[in-house]
């Protein structure tokens, strides 16, 4: 059996990181010969709560699970990690807007991003979760200088697997019929799920279902604004979709894409091939070349309305960076 990676999870008793933990455990996302150590960090109001998860952990008797970590201290919990999954974050009170919840999360992901720099493992990745993720990943990837900037990701494969759930309900097919479904720019009512280059079958997405009206319309709002549909239908927000988004991203950055294919995550915007700002966590169609590496899906002829639409998003991730420049 392979020496254990260790795998760093934040917000540790929460309903997103119940739902991801086990998952990891079973050896569902590296593989069912990858032993893993789990270290998990909570806030210390939370750690009786986190003492019940382990438990639960313990009697799950996994066999690939070779230990168990339950810190309040960022600087143990991060410690030779391989991989990071920032789960934890303040969730959006009552009144607050979207610039109250950035400014609320900023510190956080400073510290985080500092204990990350200082006790990480060299191979260490970062995938963000909790939101404003965007903005959370430049803040804590700012506050660690020596982990490369290619080794961050703000998670919006939810979003993704979100666009390809609709597409494959109006086409009358499976998920897996549903490929390249891009999200450019920010992991809110602002991303742009690019309707115009899913294919459903190999097919153009916009020949299969010939209603341009409804991409633009229902679409493209069932997507955006599908986090605050699940909260007003269930009462909370999304935790078992969340989780399973953040381990498919993972998924997808250790395994090699599919010919032809791509999968979405905002990752660090310098150099980009498409005219994005520098200096932001926008999420692009990637492929992955295996082992964590990746690279932008270049070529791709983006219309009038695709660029009006990522120029938007790109509009609204400058304004949010503009409210954490001292965080940075």
């Amino acid at each position: 059996m392979k020496d254990p990676i260790r795998v760093a999870v934040t917000g540790g008793a929460g309903q997103i990181a119940y739902s991801l933990l086990f998952r990891i455990g079973n050896g569902e996302v590296f593989g069912p010969e990858q032993p893993v150590i789990l270290q998990i960090l909570e806030i210390p109001q939370a750690m009786d709560a986190l003492k019940g998860v382990v438990m639960e952990l313990q009697d799950s008797a996994q066999p690939l699970v070779h230990d168990i970590i339950a810190t309040d201290d960022a600087n143990v919990a991060f410690k030779d990690a391989n991989w990071a999954i920032l789960v934890g974050g303040k969730p959006r009170g009552p009144g607050m807007v979207r610039a109250d919840l950035i400014a609320a999360n900023g510190p956080i992901f400073l510290d985080q991003g500092k204990a990350i720099n200082d006790n990480a493992a060299d191979d260490i990745r970062v995938v963000v979760v909790a939101n404003p993720c965007n903005s959370n990943c430049l803040v804590a990837a700012s506050n660690a200088p020596d982990v490369p900037k290619d080794r961050w990701f703000a998670m919006t494969r939810l979003d993704e697997n979100r666009a390809r759930a609709q597409v494959a309900d109006k086409a009358g097919v499976l998920s897996t019929e549903v490929t390249n479904v891009g999200i450019w720019g920010n992991h809110s009512a602002s991303q742009f799920p690019n309707f115009e280059e899913i294919k459903v079958g190999g097919k153009p997405a916009t020949e299969v279902i010939d209603d341009r009206g409804w991409f633009e319309g229902d679409f493209l709002t069932t997507v955006q604004d599908r986090g605050k549909a699940i909260i007003d239908a269930r009462g909370k927000s999304s935790a078992a979709s969340a989780a399973n988004a953040a381990l498919d991203t993972i998924r997808s950055l250790i395994t090699p894409t599919a010919e032809g294919d791509w999968f979405s995550a905002a990752v660090y915007s310098d150099g980009n091939p498409y005219g994005i700002a520098d200096g932001i966590f926008y999420s692009f169609p990637l492929r992955s070349t295996g082992n964590g590496d990746w690279e932008i899906v270049e070529g791709l002829e983006l219309s009038d309305y695709a660029k009006e639409k990522a120029a938007a998003t790109q509009d609204e991730l400058l304004k949010e960076r503009e409210a954490i420049t001292d965080l940075l």
